[in-house]
């Protein structure tokens, strides 16, 4: 299982441990992944994402998943999200 958020695309970041006296090994730091289940109001259903927290706090600021997804780029998006954006949009049409 991937360690990638599915919203921002987020993912493992390589760096150094540095010690006091300036040796250095190596060290992953990992995105601060969240599971969480998130309404769209488009669709009236809940949907199962892994999201690191970040992008839940720009989830909420943007005011939900349906207006996050409809403003986020393809190609930050995880295939999962792609289509949960293309079946909002589809929703979105349907009821204008």
């Amino acid at each position: 299982m991937a360690r990638r958020c599915e919203l921002s695309g987020k993912g493992v970041m390589s760096g150094n441990n540095v010690s006091h006296a300036l040796n250095r090994t190596r060290r992953k730091f990992l995105p601060n992944l969240c599971s969480v289940t998130l309404m769209s109001e488009a669709l009236g259903e809940g949907v199962k994402l892994k999201v690191s927290a970040s992008a839940l706090r720009t989830v909420e600021h943007r005011g939900g998943l349906d207006a996050y997804l409809l403003k986020a780029k393809d190609t930050e998006l995880s295939p999962r999200a792609l289509n949960v954006k293309k079946e909002v949009r589809k929703a979105l049409a349907e009821a204008s």
